[in-house]
C-alpha cells in the first residue's frame, strides 16, 4: 500500500482517522485486526495493509493476541495530512 494520500481508499482514510482520534484497538498478532469504538472492523484486509505499510501500530507491548490501542505512525499522520478533519 503506497502512503501517497491519492493512493489509500476512502475506508482506508477513515480507519486512519478512528486510529487518529484515539477510538482504535489492535489485536497483537501477526496480522493485526482492528476494532473502532469497541466493533471489530469491517474490513480487516485493509487493517491489515495499513498495519504493513506503517501506518498504524500498538501503542503498548502485550501479550499474542490480546488488544492494545492504536495510534498513528509518523508515516500515517503523513499519509492523512491532505485530507479534511471531517470524515
Amino acid at each position: 500500500m503506497s502512503t501517497l494520500p491519492n493512493a489509500l481508499s476512502r475506508r482506508a482514510i477513515a480507519m486512519l482517522k478512528a486510529v487518529g482520534e484515539g477510538r482504535a484497538e489492535l489485536r497483537c498478532s501477526c496480522e493485526p485486526d482492528l476494532r473502532v469504538d469497541g466493533l471489530p472492523c469491517c474490513d480487516q484486509s485493509t487493517a491489515h495493509d495499513l498495519a504493513r505499510a506503517g501506518l498504524i501500530r500498538a501503542t503498548l507491548v502485550v501479550a499474542p493476541g490480546q488488544w492494545a490501542p492504536a495510534e498513528l505512525t509518523d508515516a500515517g499522520h503523513r499519509a492523512l495530512s491532505g485530507f479534511p478533519a471531517a470524515a
